[in-house]
């Protein structure tokens, strides 16, 4: 068919929109499951609208920010990806509420928006998403799954000067507002397994029975995987188990974990000067049948 003999059609959008129903669009899915409204009315609790004086065009709302703050992480996607998305991709729009619409938010709106929210707005959409899984069964049951993973960022290309000064926790004055939203200042590099990674470092606890996501913690990718080890215990586990790896022990944890009453299932690290024994490496082996299934959770980010 010639591009000439291509017609258009008025119903041609509502026609797509079906197509892409028939074949299941995975986001209408997590639209049945999750109530948007009320993670939005979580960030504008804890991080109220600011109101502008002046006036001037109206905000998008809070929830379809939220949405799209999802889809930004679900993808790992940059401000300007997740605006060049939001243009083009139509289950992005329908998922959104931009179908209709004649603008959509750009790389600036969407960094002011996290900027507002910022860490206890995040934390509050995490604790409003786990609330509604809780209510539909998902409770922690069997066990909790501690690990931590490294999620990249896009690198930066900075000058020395300027990486200097980042290290320094300060912020170059020749940046402009619009440079400053698309440079991350707080992500680091770290090297696992040979191999370096620039970004961050995203701890988390699942539980052993549905693999949901029970506590998070996210810092710069050069902090210890143990870091945060006592943040991420979620005492409304239904079982005291908790299983770890081999970045994990040491003697004040153990303690830590008999003092409240934890039966810890934490492999055991052997050093050449002590390497462990068959009885340990068999111990090593039955907490990894249960602990591997952390990374599933991992494998679905």
């Amino acid at each position: 068919m010639s591009r000439n003999a291509i017609k258009n059609d008025l119903f041609s959008h509502d026609q797509r929109r079906q197509k892409l129903d028939e074949m299941g669009d995975p986001l209408q899915a997590l639209e049945a499951h999750v109530d948007f409204a009320a993670l939005a009315a979580e960030v504008d609790r804890v991080a109220p609208r600011e109101v502008n004086p002046k006036g001037g065009r109206p905000p998008y709302p809070t929830e379809t920010m939220v949405r799209i703050l999802m889809l930004k992480r679900l993808h790992n996607l940059s401000d300007e990806q997740m605006e060049y998305q939001l243009l083009d991709r139509m289950s992005f729009q329908r998922f959104c509420g931009l179908s209709l619409s004649r603008t959509v938010p750009d790389r600036t709106t969407l960094w002011n928006f996290e900027n507002r929210i910022g860490a206890e707005g995040a934390q509050a959409i995490f604790q409003a998403m786990k609330r509604q899984l809780e209510r539909k069964g998902y409770i922690a049951r069997c066990g909790q799954l501690i690990d931590a993973t490294v999620v990249p960022a896009p690198t930066q290309r900075s000058t020395r000067q300027e990486n200097e000064q980042i290290k320094a926790g300060k912020v170059p004055e020749d940046w402009s507002k619009a440079k400053r939203a698309q440079k991350d200042v707080d992500a680091t590099w770290t090297k696992k397994h040979g191999k370096s990674y620039f970004g961050y470092k995203l701890s988390i606890n699942a539980d052993n029975r549905h693999k949901v996501i029970q506590r998070i913690v996210t810092d710069t990718a050069s902090t210890h995987d143990s870091q945060h080890f006592e943040d991420l215990v979620d005492p409304s586990n239904t079982s005291r188990d908790l299983y770890a790896d081999r970045a994990f022990p040491s003697k004040e944890r153990d303690e830590w974990l008999r003092q409240h009453g934890y039966r810890h299932q934490i492999q055991r690290k052997g050093t050449a000067q002590k390497p462990l024994s068959d009885c340990q490496k068999r111990r090593n082996r039955r907490i990894a049948k249960t602990r591997a299934r952390v990374e599933h959770v991992f494998a679905s980010l």
